[in-house]
């Protein structure tokens, strides 16, 4: 039972970041209809700023604050200057441009840090003895604070979207972009705002994620993540923010126990098996478990 609460356990804090991102992807798509390709990049470019304000002193709140922030404002400068522009050619345009900030921000990360491995100190705490026991199994310190971030992400951004003047433009635009302009909603600040949310959200992924990766931080740390992210966010429901939560806790969940229980499955396959069970939900349900069907008139 120790060891099944321990896989358990350390599925869930997987799953947690997994869900994190997928908020953010959800966050997008509620807002634009698209995916954002160069989301994980964008969240590891950020990371890196954070642990390159950890090397000049910064205390690890100040320097997750200022990449937060910075994560922002890039994310909103991405939607007016490069998504913005193309977005009303074609969605393959908008993917395009975004498998092109994928590699653009990915390389910039590599000619600013280098490609060698950095160590991302954790903000919460992480020792050997910082932990609390659950049915003999431990719950370090920097598991705890993933999954604590988790509920409180959750809550705040369904704050959002159902109290907030903001929130409420946001779900209205991405409703009918159209109508909500006719409404009086300035769209073009809207679509700024939920680029720049998504952007903190990815952001606040990375930074808790890289001190629990054995790989800690490298170009190539959040691609898994990435596309861990993205199952979840297919499989809970592009727009659905519960449904992006329950995504990623089981993918997480789905990981760890096929790892611990199934000897041949590790690795990437590990997350391959995970994933091709998603894909088969998937062909049961196409808009995921929490998502919602559109309907068309002919």
């Amino acid at each position: 039972m120790t060891l099944f609460l321990e896989r358990l356990i350390s599925g869930l804090t997987n799953g947690s970041i997994y869900a994190i991102l997928a908020l953010a992807l959800v966050v997008v798509f509620r807002a634009t209809g698209t995916i954002n390709f160069a989301q994980g990049e964008l969240a590891l470019f950020t990371t890196f700023v954070a642990w390159w304000l950890t090397t000049m002193s910064w205390p690890i709140w100040s320097a997750i604050g200022a990449a937060l922030a910075l994560g922002f404002l890039l994310g909103a400068l991405m939607e007016r200057l490069l998504i913005r522009p193309v977005q009303r050619r074609s969605d393959m345009a908008v993917l395009i441009v975004a498998l092109g900030l994928f590699t653009g921000l990915n390389s910039l990360a590599g000619m600013l840090w280098g490609s060698d491995t950095k160590i991302m100190p954790s903000p919460f705490p992480n020792g050997p003895t910082d932990y609390i026991s659950v049915g003999g199994a431990r719950v370090y310190g920097d598991a705890l604070g993933v999954l604590v971030a988790l509920v409180v992400l959750l809550v705040l951004m369904s704050l959002l979207f159902r109290k907030t003047r903001v929130g409420l433009h946001m779900r209205a635009v991405a409703d009918n972009a159209e109508s909500a302009t006719l409404a009086g909603v300035s769209t073009s600040r809207i679509l700024a705002i939920g680029w720049g949310v998504a952007a903190v959200i990815g952001a606040l992924a990375g930074v808790l994620v890289t001190p629990l990766s054995p790989q800690q931080l490298g170009l190539t740390t959040m691609f898994p993540i990435f596309i861990a992210a993205s199952a979840a966010a297919l499989f809970g429901g592009l727009d659905s923010l519960v449904g992006a939560v329950v995504g990623g806790l089981t993918i997480g969940v789905l990981e760890s126990m096929l790892s611990g229980y199934i000897s041949v499955i590790g690795g990437s396959l590990q997350q391959t098996s995970a994933l091709l069970i998603i894909v088969v939900i998937l062909f049961v349900r196409p808009n995921g478990l929490f998502g919602t069907k559109k309907l068309e008139r002919v």
